[in-house]
């Protein structure tokens, strides 16, 4: 399992204009000397789909097994991914009112991810001066101001260096 010296940081931000409507997703990661900056943009999605991959990317990104503190504004991520998803699986991808799990796929993946690391999960409270959330919070502002500007969104990356075609 994960080398328990060294903790890796990962805040995170998803946000939608209109909701369906343009979306995006932004990860800040960070070890205390190195750091990396990613984020993606969709059509036609929602705030919840985008928090949700904005978590799995940033675990995604991670080279290997790691000690992760995570950092997310979305109650709804967190709360899903740390207690809801226990039942659903017991029920069969099922709420408790025996309604099938929105964004079901995305939940699964994300569990998938998390089962690779030792993570602590944290809430923080969005727009409210927490450097790194405002940052995530940045980069999903500009890329959904570009595919607003009518480019792909699936042709729109985002890293430590700006934006990556």
């Amino acid at each position: 399992m994960p080398d328990n010296s060294k903790k890796i940081h990962i805040y995170s931000d998803g946000g939608c204009r209109g909701n369906p409507g343009h979306g995006a997703w932004a990860a800040v990661l960070t070890d205390g000397k190195n750091r990396r900056v990613i984020g993606g943009a969709a059509s036609l999605t929602t705030n919840n789909k985008m928090e949700i991959t904005a978590a799995i990317e940033g675990l995604r990104a991670l080279k290997g097994p790691s000690n992760v503190f995570f950092v997310s504004d979305s109650k709804y991520t967190l709360q899903g991914i740390t207690d809801w998803i226990h039942g659903w699986k017991k029920r069969d991808w099922k709420t408790a009112n025996k309604k099938p799990v929105k964004n079901k796929e995305l939940w699964q993946a994300l569990e998938a991810e998390a089962s690779k690391h030792k993570i602590e999960w944290s809430w923080t409270k969005g727009h409210a001066g927490h450097d790194e959330n405002e940052e995530c919070d940045e980069v999903v502002n500009l890329l959904m101001d570009r595919i607003e500007m009518g480019e792909d969104p699936k042709s729109i990356k985002f890293d430590e260096r700006g934006f990556v075609d």
